[in-house]
């Protein structure tokens, strides 16, 4: 039997939210999907997802939200942690630092593990996610074969290098952070499929989600600036996974970007 994850990439704030709202259902129907996964670290204005945007995914038929370092920006997104546990934070952070890591979800064709973890390199010091990756997996494989992991990780090698340390482990990992779309996604000589990042899901008219002004300004000067969500060229990136239920591999895997870019003038 075949079960289709459908992932949508790091949704940054209102106009993020309103691509969702615009192109899920369609992508839904499109790709039969039998869970929906978001990553929402940066959808509550790019810090976080509070109770209310956490409402809105699920509205729209999301079964789990992963985050990322921004995870921790607002205490509303920090609060919300504590109370939903399809809410997901990395996984790696110190023992004791509140939310899960990971969640066991149910679909209609068996379930899935999803794992969020996030990267070391160029980020902060934090536990290793290759071990913490061995130790989460080693407990939900007695559970379901299809393990999915989205890495939250700023270098490619890193991210590469994780998903080929857990080949024939996981289903699929699937690299956020970047908010850049690469055209490497495939599947592992030992069945897990692989993208180094999905892309964002909102504002191209901007730097990675944000005004365009206070990012340059940043570089210009070297000194703090005020980010604001920037509102247009809209695009939704994702990524789809088919897995067979029976050995947890993945037999398919593509990515997804709506509207297309314009490559003419």
């Amino acid at each position: 039997m075949k079960l289709n994850i459908l992932f949508i990439g790091d949704i940054i704030g209102k106009p993020g939210q309103e691509m969702v709202q615009m192109w899920l259902p369609g992508l839904e129907k499109k790709y039969r999907a039998d869970i929906i996964i978001a990553n929402g670290e940066n959808i509550a204005d790019g810090k976080g997802c509070t109770e209310k945007e956490g409402k809105f995914l699920f509205s729209q038929n999301v079964k789990v939200i992963t985050g990322g370092n921004h995870t921790w920006d607002k205490h509303q997104s920090q609060d919300y942690l504590k109370v939903e546990p399809r809410s997901l934070r990395p996984l790696n952070y110190p023992k004791g630092t509140y939310g899960n890591g990971y969640h066991i979800a149910e679909t209609s064709k068996g379930k899935v593990g999803v794992i969020n973890l996030q990267g070391r390199a160029f980020m902060a010091d934090i536990d290793c996610p290759f071990r913490t990756a061995d130790w989460v997996i080693n407990k939900i494989k007695h559970e379901t074969k299809v393990i999915f992991i989205d890495f939250h990780a700023e270098a490619t090698a890193e991210k590469i290098a994780l998903a080929s340390y857990l080949d024939g482990k996981i289903s699929a990992l699937v690299g956020t952070h970047t908010h850049v779309q690469t055209a490497d996604e495939r599947i592992f000589p030992k069945g897990t499929a692989f993208i180094t990042d999905v892309g964002m899901t909102g504002p191209y008219d901007s730097v990675i989600g944000m005004k365009t002004e206070a990012a340059i300004n940043r570089f210009l000067y070297a000194t703090p600036q005020k980010y604001q969500t920037a509102s247009e060229s809209r695009h939704l990136c994702g990524v789809f996974i088919q897995v067979e239920t029976e050995t947890g591999a993945a037999a398919e895997i593509e990515r997804i970007i709506i509207p297309e870019f314009d490559k003419r003038k």
